[in-house]
């Protein structure tokens, strides 16, 4: 059954696989159930939270996009470690893997 033939709900929002079999890479698998689910639990607690006090609610909403522009640098320098890490990986496990080829 290929990912074409799954509902749209059910398919594959990120993965990255390791098709060459060599054991180094991982496989991470995010489903939109569980983007969904996480979107809802913020929704209703957001809504728990209006009920309660709604002015904080208010704030919150008005300051969450403020906050995510300032915290946008460092998700970025976070992509740039990780791939810099994954490069300095793939280049220490480049013998071991060109001798598991012979």
């Amino acid at each position: 059954m290929g990912p074409s033939s799954l509902p749209f709900f059910e398919r594959e929002t990120s993965a990255l696989r390791n098709t060459e079999g060599t054991g180094v890479g991982f496989v991470a698998y995010v489903s939109m159930i569980e983007i969904a689910g996480d979107v809802m639990a913020k929704f209703l607690l957001w809504c728990i939270l209006l009920v309660l006090c709604w002015p904080l609610a208010l704030l919150a909403l008005i300051i969450y996009p403020f906050v995510w522009l300032l915290l946008l640098p460092f998700r970025i320098l976070g992509i740039a470690v990780g791939g810099v890490l994954e490069l300095v990986s793939a280049i220490i496990f480049l013998p071991v893997r060109m001798v598991r080829a012979i």
